[in-house]
C-alpha cells in the first residue's frame, strides 16, 4: 500500500522507486515534471478546494484506479477513503465498488461517477449531453472543471506509474545502435499533399481547428488577478481561448497542469520534438480526440518537414511507422493508452531494440500519459470548431 501522506511524492510510491535506483535517478533528471505532477495531484486533492467536497473527489479517483487496474494508486485512494469515515450508505458503496447505477439516493454522486466512468474507458462518448448531467445534478461550473481535470489526471498518473514500473523492469541504459549507413533521402508519397496542406483521412485532419467550449468561460473583466497570471503563463493566447478561459476558473490546477504539459513537451535533450508530437498525435487518434489529433500532426508536419507517418497514423496507427524507431513508439503509444493495467517491460521491447535511450524512452512515456490528460479535457469539456 502506498502512503496516504499527501507530502509523499505519490508516483515514487506507487512504482515504488526507492531513492538511490536508476529508475529514480531517471524520473528526476525530468524534476519540473515530477514536480508539477505532484504538484497537481496536491491541488486537485487539497481539502480546501472550493465546491466539491474532498470525499467525492476522492471516490472518483479511486474508481478510476480501480477500473484501470492500478492497485497501488487504489490502494492510496482508497486508504484516504477510510480516513474520512464515517461515509454515507451511498459513499460507502461507491467505495466498494458498486455501479454508479446502484447509487440511486445520492443522484449527484451517482452522476459524477457515471461521468468519471465514460471518462476513463470510453471518453470519446463524454460529448455535450453526458456533460451537462453534471450541472444538472447540481454540480456548478468550477465544480465540473475540477472533476474533469481529476478524472483526466488519475488517467495520466495510471500511466505514468504503469510506465515507469515498465521501465524500471526493462533495466539497462539503452543505447543507440550504431549506424550501418546514411538513411535513404526522404521522397514524399505521391498520393499525399505536401507538408504544410492540409491531411484530411477518416475524420481527423492536420488543418488549424478553433475549440468552443459547452459551459459558460470565464469572463476577462471579472478576472482575480491570480487568473490573470495563470492565463498569461499557460499560452500565449489563453485570453482569447475558451479552452484556457473555462480551465481557468479552476486557477492553480490550471496552473500545475500548464507547468506538466510544457515541461514534458519541451524538456531539452532526450526524445526529439518530432517524436513527442508523433507519440501525441498517435494517442489523440486512437482516443478519437480530432482537436489534439490536428494540432500535433500540424506540429509534427513543421519539425519534420513530412507527413507520411501522420497520414499512416490517420488511415491505421496499428500499422503507422515509415521506420523501425517510429513504429516502435506507435506501438508504446498505443499499448499504454489502452491497457496501462497489462503495460509492461514486454511493450518496451522494441523501444529498446530501436535504439531509444531510457530517457527518450522516459520522455514517450511522459508524452502518451499527458495525452491521456489532454485529450479527455478537449473531448469532454467543448469541440472542434472548423474554420
Amino acid at each position: 500500500m502506498t502512503d496516504s501522506n499527501p507530502s509523499v511524492d505519490l508516483v515514487d510510491a506507487s512504482v515504488p522507486l526507492a531513492a538511490g535506483s536508476a529508475t529514480h535517478a531517471l524520473r528526476h533528471q525530468r524534476h519540473k515534471v515530477v514536480a508539477a505532477t505532484q504538484g497537481s495531484y496536491e491541488a486537485l486533492f487539497e481539502p480546501e478546494l472550493s465546491g466539491s467536497p474532498l470525499v467525492e473527489r476522492l471516490l472518483v479517483a479511486d474508481a478510476i484506479a480501480r477500473s484501470a487496474g492500478s492497485d497501488a494508486l487504489h490502494a492510496h485512494y482508497r486508504a484516504r477513503l477510510d480516513a474520512l469515515a464515517p461515509l454515507s450508505p451511498a459513499q460507502q458503496a461507491a467505495a466498494d465498488g458498486a455501479a454508479p447505477e446502484a447509487l440511486g439516493q445520492d443522484p449527484r454522486l451517482q452522476a459524477v461517477l457515471r461521468f468519471a466512468r465514460t471518462l476513463t474507458d470510453h471518453p470519446v462518448e463524454g460529448d455535450r449531453e453526458a456533460l451537462l448531467k453534471l450541472p444538472a445534478a447540481g454540480l456548478s461550473t468550477p465544480e465540473v472543471v475540477a472533476l474533469a481535470q481529476l478524472i483526466a489526471f488519475v488517467a495520466y498518473q495510471v500511466r505514468v506509474v504503469a510506465g515507469l514500473r515498465a521501465l524500471a523492469e526493462l533495466g539497462g541504459d539503452g543505447a543507440a545502435p550504431a549506424a550501418d549507413e546514411d538513411p535513404a533521402p526522404f521522397v514524399h508519397p505521391a498520393n499525399l499533399p505536401p507538408p504544410g496542406e492540409p491531411l484530411r483521412i477518416n475524420g481527423y485532419t492536420s488543418e488549424t481547428l478553433g475549440w468552443k467550449a459547452w459551459l459558460p468561460t470565464l469572463d476577462l473583466t471579472q478576472a482575480s488577478p491570480e487568473q490573470v497570471r495563470v492565463l498569461d503563463s499557460s499560452h500565449p493566447k489563453a485570453r482569447s481561448s475558451d479552452y484556457y478561459l473555462l480551465l481557468v476558473l479552476q486557477p492553480r490546477i490550471l496552473q500545475e497542469r500548464a507547468t506538466v504539459f510544457n515541461a514534458i513537451m519541451y524538456a531539452p535533450g532526450g526524445l526529439s520534438r518530432a517524436e513527442r508530437e508523433l507519440a501525441s498525435a498517435v494517442v489523440s487518434r486512437v482516443n478519437g480526440c480530432v482537436y489534439c489529433a490536428s494540432v500535433h500532426a500540424q506540429r509534427f508536419e513543421q519539425l519534420a518537414r513530412r507527413n507520411d507517418v501522420i497520414a499512416q497514423v490517420f488511415e491505421e496507427p496499428e500499422t503507422a511507422g515509415t521506420t523501425a524507431r517510429e513504429r516502435a513508439i506507435v506501438r508504446l503509444a498505443i499499448a499504454l493508452t489502452r491497457d496501462p493495467a497489462g503495460f509492461g517491460a514486454a511493450q518496451l521491447q522494441a523501444v529498446r531494440a530501436a535504439g531509444l535511450t531510457n530517457l527518450e524512452i522516459l520522455d514517450t512515456l511522459h508524452a502518451v500519459a499527458i495525452f491521456a490528460w489532454a485529450n479527455r479535457l478537449m473531448l469532454n469539456l467543448g469541440e472542434p470548431v472548423y474554420s
